[in-house]
């Protein structure tokens, strides 16, 4: 290989495809084959799976897809940002609702775009993304403009909790994990994790600790000293 070549093959961007479906992890290996200056260097299926890739691989650029089995694209979003700060992490997502936007945000994603964006805007975005520029799909865009506009008085109100997330909520306060939470209440796992992501919703939270210090400062769990006694 000569030493241009060389160089071409390093300057490439190392991008990791995170998305639950198959089909589209192909289609996208098979775009970003024909575009110049890419190299997809890893792909997976869910959350936990591409926690883990991300640290092996140490990608360029991850894409980051938000609804997936187990894991979701948020808090795997959280978890690498919090593992490796640098990390450059698109979202490719179909979902533009406010409980999908501003979690991904918050959770450090640099970039937000939907799939139904065209070839270019998605080769475009990944090189924003990997020379740490935000990317954001123009609907995305106006969303945090408009956001950011809003009053204080007029922040969305939190929705009603049903009895059944309320429980959960003061569980989430008391520090149990989701499994913790499902043997105490006698239900799956993932029937907790969805409780969970529509408490977040519901009060427009974009983590557990934030839930947690909801719960504490609207007093919805005991305290530690009512415990003890």
């Amino acid at each position: 290989m000569t030493e241009k070549n060389t160089r071409a093959v390093e300057s490439r961007i190392r991008v990791l495809i995170v998305d639950d479906h198959a089909i589209v992890r192909k289609g996208i290996c098979a775009l970003l084959s024909e575009a110049d200056g890419f190299e997809v260097v890893g792909e997976a299926g869910n959350g936990q799976e591409a926690v883990l890739a991300a640290q092996e691989i140490q990608p360029d650029v991850i894409l980051m897809d938000l609804l997936m089995p187990g894991m979701d694209g948020i808090e795997a979003t959280r978890q690498i940002t919090n593992r490796q700060p640098k990390a450059r992490i698109l979202v490719l997502t179909s979902f533009a609702a406010d409980n999908k936007v501003f979690p991904a945000i918050k959770a450090g994603a640099a970039g937000y775009l939907l799939k139904d964006s065209s070839p270019e805007e998605l080769v475009r975005a990944i090189r924003q993304v990997q020379r740490g520029e935000p990317s954001l799909h123009p609907t995305i865009a106006r969303k945090l403009l408009q956001e950011i506009a809003r009053p204080a008085e007029q922040q969305p109100a939190p929705e009603a909790l049903t009895a059944r997330e309320m429980e959960v909520l003061r569980l989430i306060a008391q520090g149990l994990s989701n499994q913790e939470i499902a043997d105490r209440i006698a239900v799956s796992e993932p029937t907790v994790r969805a409780h969970v992501s529509r408490i977040l919703g519901k009060l427009h939270l974009a983590s557990r600790t934030q839930a947690a210090l909801y719960a504490v400062r609207e007093g919805l769990t005991e305290t530690d000293s009512a415990q003890e006694a």
